[in-house]
């Protein structure tokens, strides 16, 4: 009879992509997780394989859980610009997203992650701001800027308001 696990995947999941995201590829180990999980490290050895795996496996769990966080948002953001704007609000509470696509990108299926959710969010932008091919071109030029407020911010440059350009874009498309 095979024994009964103390502490579950996804727990062990979370506290690897939480330690990932904030001090980044470097600071994971097999004793470094030990020492959050409270599981010995030959233990996590059995359980995922090796270091790269578990890595791995902690941040398509991080994808996993902002594809479920951006469908809700988008489930429940109103077709406006202000459902936009707050869906990239909601969105954006949820996890580091410049971190997570940092770690994302030497990896192919996580990159290819990366990808699908930016074509899903943009798609729900487009479907806020209007559809068509402008309403695509303004969740592009939406994502693009959120992306790269959120990176600046984590810079310390909080200077850049969305619902500010939102609104030009918005006066540039009645035009």
């Amino acid at each position: 009879m095979a024994r009964r696990k103390l502490i579950l995947d996804t727990e062990i999941l979370r506290l690897i992509l939480s330690r990932l995201l904030a001090d980044g590829d470097k600071s994971v180990s097999f004793a470094s997780v030990s020492t959050i999980c409270g599981l010995a490290p030959p233990t996590l050895v059995q359980r995922y394989g090796s270091r790269d795996a578990m890595v791995k496996l902690a941040v398509i769990a991080g994808w996993d859980h902002l594809d479920a966080v951006t469908l809700t948002a988008s489930d429940d953001a109103f077709v406006s610009a202000k459902g936009a704007q707050a869906l990239l609000k909601d969105v954006a509470a949820s996890v580091d997203i410049p971190a997570l696509m940092a770690v994302s990108w030497r990896d192919k299926e996580l990159n290819a992650r990366a990808l699908a959710w930016r074509t899903c969010v943009e798609s729900a932008l487009c479907d806020r701001l209007g559809g068509g091919t402008k309403g695509r071109e303004a969740g592009g030029l939406m994502f693009a800027a959120w992306q790269g407020r959120l990176m600046w911010d984590a810079a310390g440059g909080k200077t850049f308001r969305l619902g500010e350009a939102l609104r030009r874009l918005a006066d540039q498309r009645a035009i």
